[in-house]
């Protein structure tokens, strides 16, 4: 059963050129992850005034979803990205669910 999930992260100021580059940039391995995980149609966005990211995606399987943060690529692409934005202990970015109040099919 497909799923939306929302969420939102925190950038540090001065962060948004490098964020931007290094997901242009996202390496095949997260790409092939995420996918293989069920996640489809996922997207970051921006405020600008704030440096709050909002994250939307879809997820088609619950269970390979709530794995992805045991992946060590995974791990590995929240190092690289640590330095950016605000992140937890374990290097996993501050992300705090939104929850979902209208949709328009």
């Amino acid at each position: 059963m497909m799923s939306r999930k929302a969420f939102k992260m925190f950038l540090n100021k001065g962060s948004e050129i490098e964020y931007k580059r290094r997901h242009e940039e996202t390496w095949p391995e997260i790409k092939e992850l995420l996918k293989d995980a069920g996640v489809a149609n996922y997207s970051i966005f921006l405020d600008e005034e704030t440096g709050v990211l909002f994250g939307i995606l879809d997820s088609h399987d619950e269970i390979k979803y709530q794995n992805i943060p045991l992946q060590p690529i995974m791990q590995k692409w929240w190092h690289y990205m640590k330095d950016l934005m605000q992140t937890n202990e374990d290097n996993s970015p501050v992300s705090i669910s939104l929850k979902e109040v209208f949709y328009l099919k």
